[in-house]
C-alpha cells in the first residue's frame, strides 16, 4: 500500500475472512529482520485469456472465491488508491509469506458492490463496525469479472544501469495491473484469483472507494502551477513546453516501486532529450516523513506515491498514472504531453 494512506479493509472484515475460506494475516506477518536492498530483472508478460479463470455466472463474490480449491498462500499488495467511475488501471504487486516478490504468477481479479451502510444504525463498535458489517456485506453481492492481469517490468532498458533502488528490502522488478470498470461511484470490495501449483486460490483484498479523490488534477484538467526546488523549476517551464512531473521518494518508499519508476523516469529522459522537461519532486519536507508532505503534494492532493504526471506545453495534464509502472507506460504518457 502506498505510505500516504492507509489500508482501506476494515480490521474487523480481516479477521473474519482469515477466520474463513479466504485467507488474510490479521496482524503484522512482515519480519522485523531486513536484508539487503537487491533488484533481479523480470520479464513483462501478457495477461492470461479470461476462460483460464472462473466466470461468475450470476454468482456472489463469496461464492466465486468458495469455487476456489482453497485460500491463496500469495499475498496481493495494491499499489494504488485513486479511481473514478469508468475504465481505471489497478497496480498490485504479489508476493510470497516471505515478503519476496512472485514475478511471474497468473492474477485475475473481480469485485463486488459494498452495500451504504444503514443511516444512523450504531453498532458496539460504532461506525467502524458498520463499515465492516458493510464490507462483509459484499462477498454475497453479485461478482463481476474476471479481470486477468498482465506483467510490466521494471526493469531498464539495455545498457541503463539500476541507479535509485534504496532501503531495507528486495526492490520490486515489476508491476501486475488489470483494467478495471467501475460503473459508479461508492465503494467496492475486490478479491483475487491466483494460479497456484496448478489449482485456483482466492484472496480477498481492501476495497476501493471510486471517486473519493476529486481534487487530483485529471487529463484534460489544467495543472496547477507550483514551484519546485529542482535544476528546472517547474513554475517556468509550466505552459511553455511539456514537463513530466514524476511524485517519488526512493529512500522512504514502502511499496518498493518509487526506486525503479524514477530510473524508469530518468530513462526516458535520456531517450526525449530536450523535447520535454523532466522534473522528479521528493514527498516529504527535508527528506524527512515526519516534517509531512512537501507543499507541492499537497498542491495536486496526492493521497499516494509514485505518482506521475505529463503536461503539454498549453499547461494541460495529458496523462496521470498512479502507483508503478514500466518504460512502455511512461513513454506513453510522455508522447501525449509531446504531442498535446
Amino acid at each position: 500500500m502506498p505510505p500516504m494512506r492507509a489500508p482501506r479493509l476494515a480490521p474487523a472484515l480481516l479477521c473474519l475472512l482469515a477466520a474463513g475460506a479466504f485467507s488474510v494475516g490479521c496482524g503484522d506477518s512482515g519480519s522485523e529482520e531486513s536484508t539487503s536492498a537487491s533488484f533481479e530483472p523480470a520479464e513483462s508478460r501478457p495477461a492470461p485469456a479470461k476462460s483460464e479463470f472462473p466466470s461468475p455466472d450470476g454468482r456472489t463474490l463469496r461464492e466465486v472465491l468458495k469455487g476456489a480449491d482453497g485460500p491463496a498462500e500469495s499475498v496481493v499488495a495494491p499499489v494504488g488508491v485513486v479511481f473514478y467511475p469508468g475504465q481505471n488501471r489497478y497496480p498490485f504487486g504479489v508476493f510470497d509469506r516471505d515478503e519476496g516478490q512472485i514475478t511471474d504468477a497468473e492474477v485475475a481479479l473481480y469485485y463486488a458492490k459494498v452495500p451504504q451502510p444503514t443511516p444512523g444504525a450504531k453498532s458496539k463498535s460504532g461506525n467502524r463496525g458498520q463499515i465492516a458489517k458493510a464490507q462483509a456485506q459484499a462477498l454475497d453481492q453479485p461478482a463481476e469479472g474476471p479481470f486477468p492481469a498482465s506483467i510490466e517490468s521494471l526493469a531498464p532498458g539495455p545498457g541503463f544501469p539500476v541507479q535509485s533502488g534504496k532501503g531495507d528490502r528486495e526492490i520490486a522488478s515489476v508491476v501486475y495491473s488489470t483494467p478495471l470498470e467501475f460503473p459508479g461511484e461508492g465503494e467496492w470490495l475486490i478479491a483475487a484469483i491466483i494460479k497456484e501449483d496448478g489449482e485456483l486460490r482466492g484472496r480477498v483484498l481492501q476495497s476501493v472507494v471510486v471517486g473519493e479523490f476529486q481534487r487530483i488534477p485529471k487529463p484534460g484538467q489544467k495543472a496547477p502551477v507550483i514551484h519546485t526546488p529542482t535544476k528546472q523549476d517547474y513554475a517556468d517551464a509550466i505552459g511553455k513546453e511539456p514537463i513530466v512531473l514524476l511524485f517519488a521518494t526512493p529512500e522512504f518508499c514502502q511499496s518498493r516501486v518509487c526506486g525503479p519508476v524514477v530510473d524508469v523516469a530518468d530513462q526516458a529522459k535520456q531517450e526525449y532529450g530536450d523535447k520535454a522537461t523532466f522534473i522528479h519532486m521528493e514527498i516529504y519536507n527535508g527528506n524527512d516523513p515526519e516534517n509531512g508532505v512537501r507543499p507541492q503534494v499537497r498542491a495536486f492532493h496526492l493521497p499516494s506515491e509514485p505518482y506521475l504526471f505529463t503536461i503539454d506545453r498549453k499547461g494541460i495534464v495529458r496523462a496521470a498514472v498512479e502507483g508503478a509502472f514500466g518504460l512502455k507506460l511512461m513513454s506513453k504518457a510522455v508522447e501525449k504531453a509531446i504531442a498535446g
